[in-house]
């Protein structure tokens, strides 16, 4: 079994309450490994969140930070999560003014390039990180391949969301084969449906006003419709060296914690 992480904005809302309390949660359950997002905004230097991360015996091995940020800043802001320990650095989202077919796309691209030769000479590497709209139609292929044909895998990897892929229609594992060798870092993530995945969530928009919504059935892994024994094999082919759970929303019922713990345990059943 590849290493997992554990995506920290799934207790995001707990890190803002007790910040060194949750990290040590997280350790508790069994984790080693987590990937930062919003870590700027909790009022804490890079030092001082790598210090609390190693308090807990956890490391950072990616981040999610946002483009317009790095755009803005990209030293200070690029810069706090390679202090922080991160070698990953991950684009999580881009907005509807920037991705295709906005006329601004076509320079986010080059900026998503710029990013990419800046972290390299840090020493670091760019990913991104998918959703559902990323796989609607760009001129006869999925606007998700675009961006990666149009910046070069020295400049760019994927970060794929195997939640997100199966919501655009494509079969998670097979997508994930489709860039070996461009996979490090794959991120883990189930939904209950229904019926058929395409009954209520096939239509990209539909997905994202369920997710805006807070109505999209997230569930830990393992634990909904998702062939985690595939992805994970695939992932391994595919050359990943990193697992990320990531459950936006909690299961009905439980905490955040409890359903990191619920994903970890499935998965370490699978080793």
């Amino acid at each position: 079994m590849l290493p997992v992480m554990l995506q920290l904005y799934n207790v995001r809302d707990e890190l803002k309450t007790d910040f060194d309390g949750t990290l040590n949660q997280v350790a508790d359950i069994g984790y080693r490994y987590v990937e930062l997002a919003l870590a700027m905004a909790y009022g804490k230097s890079a030092a001082q969140t790598r210090a609390s991360l190693d308090r807990a015996g956890l490391t950072a091995i990616s981040a999610h930070v946002p483009y317009q940020d790095m755009i803005a800043d990209t030293d200070r802001v690029v810069g706090y999560h390679l202090e922080a320990g991160c070698a990953y650095i991950v684009i999580p989202y881009l907005s509807a003014e920037e991705w295709y077919p906005s006329p601004a796309y076509g320079d986010v691209k080059k900026g998503i390039a710029r990013l990419g030769e800046y972290c390299n000479k840090k020493g670091a590497t760019l990913l991104y990180h998918n959703h559902e709209f990323e796989f609607a139609d760009c001129g006869g292929k999925y606007a998700l391949d675009d961006l990666y044909d149009s910046v070069p895998a020295s400049l760019l990897q994927t970060e794929i969301d195997v939640c997100w892929a199966k919501v655009g229609g494509v079969v998670p594992a097979d997508y994930i084969l489709k860039y070996s060798g461009r996979a490090p870092v794959v991120h883990l993530k189930d939904f209950d449906s229904p019926g058929q995945v395409k009954a209520d969530y096939d239509l990209i928009g539909e997905a994202r006003k369920a997710r805006s919504a807070g109505a999209f059935p997230f569930r830990a892994v393992g634990h909904g419709v998702q062939d985690i024994p595939a992805i994970v094999k695939a992932a391994e082919k595919a050359g990943a060296k990193w697992l990320v759970v990531e459950q936006d929303l909690p299961s009905p019922g439980m905490t955040p914690i409890e359903c990191a713990k619920q994903s970890l345990d499935y998965l370490n059943s699978l080793a």
